[in-house]
């Protein structure tokens, strides 16, 4: 399997080589050359496989002969060694919880992959590669925790200061080891705009690759759950349709992969906070990123979202094809609040701020088309916004063990306001 920039000016390269680079060199993100979809046979047979199974035939094609079966096999078991339950919420609507993992975030699952696939290809290479990322929240904590002492991987994690809850931030700054946070002066745009100018420095000095879902090795493993998800429920119901609260929208994209492989999901719902580039897109026909808009649901606080360009792609660069099995709403932080309330007190359900933006899609989607099963994806534990969930439905989160470890930590992380600070710390490292 190759690889090719979406701008269409840098050379192809093999998976290996897209996962090292991150990025291409013209700026533009990488994608597969070709997408063979599973046979239908698979497809309509899902519950007869076991999760391992269904990820290894989702994924192989992509990962092709450069990392052996065995090998790959038990990097899938590695990934997926929780579970991805389905709530239902309604008679129409269930929750895909994504949180039980080790840092209680969906963002474990490409993480853990994208780790143990660079640890594969640094097994025998004595030079070190930096993986340098940006933050909005749950981003952070996943990789950290993800590479987390593998060999010949440096983590450099860039945040925004203040927006990102105590929890995120204690995740990602308290590890210590290999795992290095800055805190930047600025918003999560602003993170990745730095990360994206170093890839492209031909004067950084460390090997560079990134874990933020611009990379494919973050990317695609996302498509599992929604395999697994499909598997729980097509027996049951015929019209399925994902609601995912979306940011930088590579879960989605994910997602649309999935689809793309034959699974036949029916429609897609992009649930928007106030950062509604793509809302406004599909409404207007015109892409007008913008500065993000701080929200309770942090993590998708992004106004230039990197995946889109992967998702017209995903739909042939055709806006009507993609106006057909895609659509999006966005919602403020007062409907997001209701929400959550709505959740809880109506249903018995606890939400966090980015899931309730994923309820509030899949309801607006059932005032449609009345006949679907809307599943939404629960992506972040609710104690991961301790403060706004428990001022919100006034109760008391309980603290999972794997909160509470952190909690006592010391925060660890290096002030930088701009990108000559962040150019002068990795050629200092």
């Amino acid at each position: 399997m190759k690889y090719y920039s979406l701008h269409q000016n840098a050379p192809a390269v093999s998976f290996k080589e897209a996962v090292i680079r991150g990025l291409a060199p013209d700026k533009g993100l990488y994608f597969p050359e070709d997408i063979s979809p599973l046979p239908k046979e698979f497809i309509d047979n899902l519950a007869d496989y076991s999760r391992e199974e269904i990820a290894y035939r989702a994924i192989a094609q992509f990962v092709g002969n450069e990392i052996p079966k065995d090998e790959l096999q038990k990097i899938i078991k590695e990934t997926l060694a929780f579970d991805f339950p389905v709530v239902p919420v309604t008679n129409a609507i269930a929750s895909l919880e994504l949180f039980h993992g080790p840092t209680m975030a969906f963002k474990d699952v490409g993480a853990r992959f994208m780790a143990r696939c660079l640890g594969y290809f640094n097994r025998d290479n004595e030079d070190e590669v930096t993986v340098l990322v940006a933050t909005s929240g749950d981003t952070g904590g996943a990789v950290a925790h993800g590479f987390l002492g593998v060999k010949g991987v440096k983590v450099v994690i860039l945040y925004p200061s203040g927006k990102v809850s105590d929890i995120q931030e204690k995740q990602l700054t308290t590890l210590g080891q290999n795992i290095q946070a800055l805190e930047v002066d600025g918003f999560f745009d602003d993170c990745q705009d730095m990360v994206k100018q170093a890839f492209l420095d031909t004067a950084i000095k460390p090997t560079l690759t990134s874990a933020n879902s611009i990379n494919i090795a973050r990317w695609l493993p996302q498509m599992f759950y929604f395999f697994f998800a499909y598997k729980e429920l097509y027996q049951q119901h015929e019209d399925i349709v994902f609601s995912v609260p979306s940011g930088n929208y590579g879960n989605i994209c994910a997602g649309i992969m999935a689809q793309k492989l034959g699974l036949p999901i029916k429609h897609f719902v992009a649930a928007a906070n106030s950062n509604n580039t793509v809302t406004e897109y599909l409404k207007h026909g015109t892409y007008s990123p913008k500065p993000s808009i701080a929200t309770i649901s942090n993590a998708m606080d992004v106004g230039n979202p990197s995946n889109f360009i992967r998702i017209e792609k995903l739909f042939d660069n055709n806006f009507e094809r993609l106006k057909q099995q895609f659509s999006s709403y966005s919602y403020s932080d007062d409907a997001t609040r209701e929400a959550m309330k709505v959740l809880f007190n109506q249903h018995q359900y606890l939400s966090d701020p980015h899931g309730a933006v994923g309820y509030l899609g899949a309801v607006d989607h059932l005032q449609k088309y009345p006949e679907d099963y809307c599943v939404f994806l629960e992506t972040a534990h609710p104690v991961k916004f301790l403060d706004t969930v428990e001022h919100t439905v006034a109760t008391k989160v309980a603290i999972p063990p794997q909160i509470a470890a952190v909690l006592p930590k010391e925060k660890s992380a290096i002030p930088i306001s701009n990108y000559r600070e962040l150019k002068q710390f990795l050629n200092k490292e």
